[in-house]
Formats: C-alpha cells, structure tokens, sequence
C-alpha cells in the first residue's frame, strides 16, 4: 500500500525502513547556556527508544487541542503507537495527521526532555505490523503481545490500530546546562 497525502492518516505499506535519516542539528544560542553544545541525534533518538511513556497532542476536527500519554516504540527510524480505532485520537488523526509526541521529565535542573512533530501514517501492511507488535512485546514484556491480523493488532479481545510518526523536525531541551537544540529531517521516502 503507498502513503496517503499529508491531510489524513492514509495507510503506510511494507516499505521497510526509512534508512538512516539523519538531521540537520542546530543549537539555539538563545535559548542555551554559553558554550553550549548541542544534543548529537543519537543521543536523542536512544532516549526516544528508551522512553517508557510518550505524550501525544492531536488536535481536534474543531479545532481543539488533545493530549494523551500512550506507549511507544522507536523502529525504523519512526516512533509507533498504537490505539483504538474509535478513539478520540484516532479520530483527530484521521481529520489532521500532523501531531507532536513529547516525553522527557518533570525535574527542572537534570534530563532531556525531546519533542518530536510529524506526520501520523496509520500502519496496515500486516508484516510492518508483526515487526511493531515484536518491538512493543520486547521493550514492554509479553503483557503487551498482539496478535496481528488483517491489518489490525489484537490484545485480549481488543482491536487496535497503529500509527508511524518519522520526524519531521524534533527538539531537544537540555536541563540543567541549558541546551536548546532542533534537529530537522529531509522529507521520508515514499
């Protein structure tokens, strides 16, 4: 299956990996300390891999912000999620695809806390999906296995679909030593 415009959360295929995009990387003096350095990539995307909780915002079909935290894996160069289909963010991806996953800490002097935007492609290709619901059972434990079928992941009698953001630009906020660092992503391949 190809991908589907930028408007909605069209169906992404088995196209395998995106290849090893790496970013432009860019310290915002104003926002950092003196002498700041910023955040190589790979230190951010482990931290994305790592992260056991993510913050997704969608935005409503009226237009109002949604907010919810959700599990994520990091694989092939894409964070994954996954939801139900009737849910509310299910729905708001459906009307705009364009969202922003966060995570990082709540403390104020130490972490990296990392925002990513992009857009959501709702993953059906049932291969891509096994290679999902493999990396959510290994990072999270067997009580996260699904069972993938017909485009769908199944968990205990609930059916659920999944969603693959690769960055489009994402941004690192160094606590502590104060270090603001955007990193922007050459468009993915079709």
């Amino acid at each position: 299956m190809a991908r589907d415009d930028e408007r909605g959360a069209g169906p992404v295929g088995g196209d395998g990996p995106v290849g090893g995009r790496e970013p432009v990387t860019e310290l915002d003096a104003r926002y950092s300390a003196p002498g700041a350095a910023p955040t190589p990539w790979p230190e951010a995307r482990a931290l994305l891999a790592a992260a056991e909780i993510s913050w997704l915002s969608t935005v409503r079909p009226d237009g109002r912000p949604h907010v919810t935290p959700l599990l994520t894996v990091w694989l092939d160069d894409a964070l994954h999620f996954t939801t139900g289909p009737h849910e509310r963010k299910a729905h708001n991806l459906t009307a705009n695809a364009h969202c922003v996953l966060t995570t990082g800490g709540n403390a104020l002097l130490t972490g990296l806390d990392l925002v990513v935007e992009g857009i959501a492609r709702l993953v059906r290709d049932d291969a891509e999906l096994r290679r999902i619901a493999d990396a959510f059972e290994a990072k999270y434990s067997a009580a996260w296995h699904f069972d993938v079928a017909d485009g769908t992941l199944r968990h205990e009698g609930v059916t659920s679909v999944a969603y693959r953001v690769a960055p489009v630009t994402a941004f690192g906020f160094r606590k502590g030593e104060y270090a603001q660092t955007r990193w922007r992503f050459a468009p993915a391949r079709a």
